[in-house]
Order: C-alpha cells, then sequence, then structure tokens
C-alpha cells in the first residue's frame, strides 16, 4: 500500500508472517524473485515508506546535493571485494634491505651535512697558500767550559734533538700508546674513530680521544686548545695539510720537540733534562715509556706526578709497545721501574744564576736569539759546585746564631774569566742574583781603592799617620771598636782597618780621585765624590768588586768580567768568538806592589788573619757595613781572585764581620781551587823563596823613587798647613 506525503516516500514497517525468523520464504515466480532493483540517480535521496519497495526520487534534493561529496543521509558506499589483495608476509631479508635503504638515505644527507660543516670552518681558515709551521722557539743551552750542561733557557727549556738523535723505542714508545697506526692513516685515523665510538658506545661514555700525532702536532702549532667542534674540524683539515707536504718522520720529529711534558717542559729534550737530569740521547727505555705515557695528562703522570699512576701508565705503554713488536714481552717487564727509585729529578742548584746572568747578556752579544744556539762559558764546573757547597754549608752552619740567611760568591780568574758564581743560597726559593744584580754596601772592603789613589799620589806603605778623633766638616768618623790607636804606618791602618786614617787620606786626595780610581779598576756602579766614601758607603756588586781587586792579582792590567767564550748554532757555525778585552793597564807596577804589599799585611796581621791557603801568598781586604748588614772578603793571588758577601735581603743586622765567616767559606774554596798548582808570588812581591819576612815596622826613610810623605804633611794637607 503506497502513500503519498509532502512529497516523501514512506516504507512500510509492517512484518509479514513470511517475514518472521524462521518462516518459509514465499514462493513466487522466477521473474518476482530476481527482477531487479531499480536503479536509483546519484546523489538522489532515498525516503523510507511503508510500500512493497517503490522508490521516489526526490529531484530536489537531488539538483541541491554537492557534486563529489555524499549527501547526507547517503548510505555509505560499498567497498568492492572483487580482486583485494594480500599482505605479503615480512621477512628477515626485508627488514635488513629497509634498513639498509634508510641508512644509505641517512648517510647520504649526513655526508651532505658534514661537508656543509667543514666547509664553514674550512673557510675561517687562512688560505692554504699561507699556512706555514712556525719557528720553534729558540733554545739557549748554556754549559761549563768542559761541556758540561749547565741550564736551557728559553720558553722551551730545552734544545730540539732530530730523530736519528734519539734510540729508536724513544719514538716507538709515543707511536705505540697515541697512535700505532700513524704510519698508515692520512693524518686522520678513520679505523680509530670507528673503534673509539664503538667503545665509547658500549661504555656509554668517552673511553679515550682519537685525535693522531698529525692531528695532536696541528692543534699545537696552528689552533688554541678550546674543545669545540669548529676546532676539531680545522684540525683535522691542517692534519691533512701536513700529511701532504711533511714527512712522518717529519711530523713525527715536529711533535717529540713541541709537546707539553709538564713543569714548563716543551720537548722530550726539556722533560729528560727536567725529569731524569740527561739528554733524551740518553734515555733508558722504562723512562722513554714514562714520557711517552705522560702526555695523556702532564701535570697528573709527569714523573713528579701521582706516583702510583705514572708507573700504571708506564705498563701501559710498554704493554702497547710489546703487541706491536717493538719490544718483546720480556723487555717490557725487565724495562719497568718505579718511579720512587730510579726518576732522579734534576735539582736547580746555584748554577741558575749563572745561567741567568749569561741569558741577561744574549742580546748585548746576538740581539734578539732566533734559533737555538749553545753558549760555551768560562765556568769550571768542579768549582761550581764547590762555590755552592760552602755557601750552603756556612749559612746552615752560622746563619742562625750570627743572625743572616742569604750568601754569593763570585770567583774568577785574574784575567776576569768567571769560573764560579753563586747568587744565593737557595736558587727555587728566590733568583734574586745577590753576585750580579744586587748593590751592597762594600764597607772596609773599598778601602784599597782609597790607599790606591793616596800611593799615586805620592804616599808609600810605610807613611806614618795618627789613629784619632778627627772632624771634616762636621763629619767625625770612628773606628769599629770605638778606639785609636795612635801613630802607625799605612800598611798597619790598612790592614787593621781604621776607620780615620782611611778617611783623612781620602781627604787629601780628594774624594773625586777616589772615585777616579776606582772607576779607573772597574767599578761601574754610580760613585757620589763625598767625604764617606773612605768608608765604602758607595753601594756596588759583588762581581763588580772583584773584578777590581783583579789588577791587583794580575800585575795592573784592568779586566772586565766575562763569562761567555763562544757562541754557536747548534749545527756548529760560530756567531760570536771572545777575543781579549779590558782597558789595559791601569795601574803602574811599582803602585801594584805598594797595594800588594799592604793587603798581604791585611790577611797575615790584620782583620784577614784568619784566611789560610797552604803556602799560596795571597792578599785581600774584609768589609763589614753599618750595624754588620754586610760583611765581606775578597782575597787574590797571583792565579784567582773571589769575594764573598754574607748578610740578609731585608738589609737587618747581623752577628757577622768580614774576618770571620766570609774569609772561612773564602779559604775553603781557594784551598779547594788551587790543589795542584804550583805556587807563584804576587806581582810586585818582595818576598822570595827562603825570604824569612820581618815583623812590620814604621820606616824612618822614604822610598827612593819617591819623596816621603808624613803624618805632619798629611795633615798640613788636610787643614791648609805648609
Amino acid at each position: 500500500m503506497r502513500k503519498k506525503n509532502a512529497g516523501a516516500l514512506f516504507m512500510d514497517f509492517h512484518v509479514s508472517p513470511d517475514d518472521r525468523v524462521g518462516a518459509t520464504p514465499k514462493k513466487g515466480t522466477r521473474s518476482e524473485r530476481s527482477a531487479p532493483a531499480k536503479k536509483v540517480a546519484r546523489g538522489a535521496r532515498i525516503e523510507p515508506g511503508f510500500s512493497d519497495g517503490d522508490i521516489h526520487v526526490d529531484d530536489e534534493r537531488q539538483e541541491r546535493a554537492p557534486r563529489g561529496k555524499t549527501p547526507r543521509g547517503r548510505a555509505p558506499k560499498q567497498k568492492k571485494t572483487r580482486g583485494r589483495r594480500e599482505r605479503r608476509p615480512v621477512t628477515l631479508f626485508g627488514i635488513i634491505w629497509k634498513m639498509i635503504s634508510w641508512l644509505f638515505i641517512i648517510g647520504i644527507w649526513g655526508a651532505l651535512a658534514a661537508g656543509a660543516v667543514v666547509v664553514y670552518y674550512a673557510v675561517q681558515l687562512p688560505s692554504a697558500d699561507t699556512w706555514k709551521v712556525p719557528d720553534r722557539a729558540a733554545n739557549i743551552r748554556i754549559v761549563a767550559a768542559n761541556g758540561q750542561l749547565i741550564s736551557n733557557r728559553g720558553k722551551t727549556g730545552g734544545e730540539a734533538v732530530s730523530l736519528r738523535e734519539l734510540p729508536y723505542y724513544v719514538p716507538a714508545a709515543f707511536v705505540a700508546i697515541e697512535d700505532r697506526r700513524f704510519y698508515d692513516h692520512f693524518g686522520i685515523d678513520v679505523v680509530g674513530l670507528v673503534s673509539v665510538a664503538l667503545e665509547s658506545l658500549q661504555a656509554g661514555e668517552v673511553t679515550r680521544g682519537a685525535s693522531t700525532i698529525t692531528q695532536q702536532v696541528a692543534k699545537n702549532l696552528f689552533l688554541t686548545p678550546d674543545q669545540t667542534l669548529g676546532r676539531k674540524v680545522q684540525e683535522a683539515l691542517l692534519a691533512v695539510w701536513l700529511e701532504q707536504n711533511y714527512s712522518k718522520d717529519d711530523i713525527l720529529d715536529l711533535y717529540l720537540n713541541r709537546m707539553f711534558f709538564g713543569h714548563e717542559s716543551y720537548g722530550i729534550e726539556a722533560a729528560s733534562q727536567r725529569y731524569f737530569g740527561k739528554s733524551a740521547r740518553n734515555l733508558s727505555l722504562g723512562e722513554a715509556a714514562i714520557l711517552a705515557g705522560s702526555l695523556q695528562a702532564p701535570s697528573r703522570l709527569n714523573p713528579k706526578g701521582n706516583t702510583e699512576a705514572v708507573k700504571t701508565r708506564q705498563g701501559l705503554v710498554l704493554a702497547a709497545m710489546a703487541k706491536e713488536g717493538y719490544i718483546t714481552p720480556a723487555e717490557s717487564k725487565a724495562a719497568a721501574i718505579d718511579p720512587n727509585q730510579t726518576v732522579r729529578t734534576k735539582v736547580v742548584g746555584g748554577e741558575s744564576y749563572v745561567a741567568d746572568w749569561v741569558e741577561s747578556l744574549m742580546t748585548a752579544y746576538l740581539g734578539e736569539v732566533k734559533q737555538d744556539v749553545i753558549v760555551h762559558t768560562t765556568i769550571n764546573w768542579d768549582l761550581q759546585k764547590e762555590a755552592e757547597f760552602v755557601v750552603k754549608e756556612a749559612v746552615a752552619k752560622y746563619g742562625t746564631d750570627k743572625g743572616f740567611s742569604q750568601g754569593a760568591m763570585v770567583a774568577m780568574d785574574v784575567d776576569g774569566s768567571v769560573r764560579a758564581l753563586v747568587g744565593g743560597v737557595d736558587y727555587q726559593a728566590s733568583q734574586y742574583n745577590r753576585a750580579v744584580t744586587a748593590r751592597r754596601q762594600p764597607g772596609s772592603a773599598f778601602k784599597p781603592f782609597v790607599y790606591l789613589a793616596g800611593m799615586e799620589k805620592g804616599y808609600t806603605p810605610d807613611t806614618i799617620a795618627t789613629d784619632g778623633p778627627i772632624d771634616i766638616n762636621g763629619w767625625q768618623p770612628s773606628n769599629a771598636d770605638g778606639k785609636f790607636g795612635g801613630d802607625m804606618t799605612l800598611r798597619q791602618a790598612l790592614a787593621l782597618s781604621r776607620n780615620t786614617i782611611s778617611a783623612l787620606l781620602a781627604n787629601d786626595v780628594g774624594p773625586d780621585k777616589v772615585v777616579e780610581a776606582a772607576m779607573r779598576m772597574g767599578i761601574s756602579s754610580p760613585l757620589q765624590a763625598v767625604p764617606s766614601i773612605a768608608l765604602g758607603t758607595q753601594e756596588v756588586s759583588l762581581l763588580e768588586l772583584t773584578a777590581a781587586y783583579a789588577p791587583f792579582a794580575n800585575g795592573g792590567i784592568g779586566v772586565i768580567a766575562n763569562v761567555i767564550t763562544r757562541i754557536e748554532t747548534a749545527d756548529g757555525k760560530v756567531l760570536y768568538d771572545a777575543v781579549a778585552a779590558g782597558p789595559g793597564r791601569v795601574i803602574e807596577p811599582n803602585i801594584v806592589a805598594e797595594m800588594n804589599d799592604m793587603l798581604h799585611a791585611a790577611v797575615e796581621i790584620g782583620t784577614g788573619k784568619r784566611a789560610q791557603l797552604n803556602g799560596w801568598p795571597m792578599a785581600g781586604k774584609t768589609g763589614t757595613s753599618q750595624k754588620a748588614r754586610d760583611a765581606l772578603f775578597v782575597g787574590y793571588t797571583s792565579r784567582m781572585v773571589a769575594g764573598v758577601w754574607l748578610g740578609n735581603d731585608d738589609d737587618v743586622g747581623t752577628k757577622l764581620s768580614g774576618g770571620n765567616v766570609p774569609v772561612e767559606i773564602w779559604s775553603q774554596f781557594m784551598t779547594k781551587a788551587h790543589e795542584g798548582i804550583p805556587v807563584a808570588e804576587l806581582p810586585g812581591a818582595m818576598t822570595q823563596p827562603g825570604f824569612e819576612q820581618q815583623p812590620l815596622q814604621p820606616m824612618e826613610q822614604p822610598q827612593a823613587e819617591r819623596p816621603r810623605r808624613t803624618l805632619v804633611d798629611l795633615l798640613g794637607d788636610i787643614f791648609g798647613g805648609n
């Protein structure tokens, strides 16, 4: 039954008996059962109805339905089941193939990204045309007269050594532990990088570095130590450039001579000297392994660091050398050494004061030092060590009781060649050179120049003077003992160090003449021509004071203290060769004889009488400044001159005098220096072997060659008398 309502179709939901579940289908004609359903226009709306299946199409809805969209209320389009494709089964090969495909794609993109990074950081480097290995900082190798190394100076701390000069196991130790594929890669060890990456992934942290020796050289020569991506990229580029322009041996040579080994030591020679007191040319296998192992952490793994860590690292190096075939396992085991027992750290001694002095002279000799040089010196190694010993021993023995903490000493041949120099008791504690740099009051050790001026004016050692109270324009000098000795000869006055007579003599000849005489003899410090110069109140260095005594010892020839004999390059080219130099004669021979006469008396009967020298004729003068701040003795033979100073850096007074501890130090050193040398007289000596010298007595007659000047003459000159 069909019913129209508002243009819509209503379907009959009445269920007939035939439609019930389990009912037998109603039989009908075949045509009725198989009649095809009416086709509905696309987009038409089907309304439900109660008819037997008639359908009415709403044309209005059909027209308004958007094209290409399913109208609301339309049943979804049934999927076609015809020809449906089944899924293929997933196989292991398929998984692997997909992974390879993805890895390939990722690799391509990764390579492009890496290439972009490389290009970005590469353009920040200077043009490759300008790349060059920078010169190594010059080293100054300072050696004693016998070739013994005194010190290496310069920024590196040691000279460069070539690969061919080293035992084969020295470079082998570094290659084995730092870069075992060094001779196989092109500057970057790809195999090593992969190995380190896998190890680090398994460990969950970076286990070790992957930089090759070439990369380390590149970083050391061209780059900063910053751990950044940019620096690593540039390091790799520079490593490849190095491999293209230098041989493997050249690169290894650069590596061994430029790397930092701790404690201001750059290069294997500096490290070897620093830690073992020997050249890298003489390293043992165990020592080489220690140095090779230290590069991983120079501050911690150097021989002065953690002993157990050093020992463990050494074992790793030796094992690596055995694994690579450089040594046998038996040699590896035998080479292991205990750093506590066999690593001998070089102790910095007083010779470093010599090195400081030599280094300070290099500019005057060569200008800027641009290459490694060897400086040969006049230093006698045995005497240098003796000088260091006696000064340190005296300070340790007497320092506390007598209130002094420092000492210095200079010893030179009579031609000015310095054989030993000590600038202090402990170089590591204080690098201040008290022999060369310090200026101190010499006290009575300056008086020989006053008496020299007097002798040159016409006085003689036998001129009589009176030791008594004086007043020179308000200045009233006194003697150290506070007493006066009355009449005495100038010989006695100098020997006993009477201040009053020295002041009278200086005032008589004129302070300016005293200054002139001192400077002629070799004093170079500024001096003021004042009356007190007679008592040694002007400050001078021990080096110049000692050199100024040399003309007394050599017969009147002025000297310039010298320490450098030759300078040459590492390959033997001579850059400087010393020649005789000096002012020539500065004292007439007869004056030399008179001065030696008086200064000999000073060590025979005067303040220096404690001096002992096994029969050698000697002369000298003690000196003690105000409040005993400085105590000195300068003495000489016809072979050598030596000066000793003791005191404190802060000018605190002591209980010393020039005649006690300084004389003892001088005697001990000079006895050593004169061992095995035939005795020789002082220039102008009045005594001969077998002649018994008589006690000093005032002479009634002047010397024949000059008029005699008496005390009356001296006082008359001072106060204006005739």
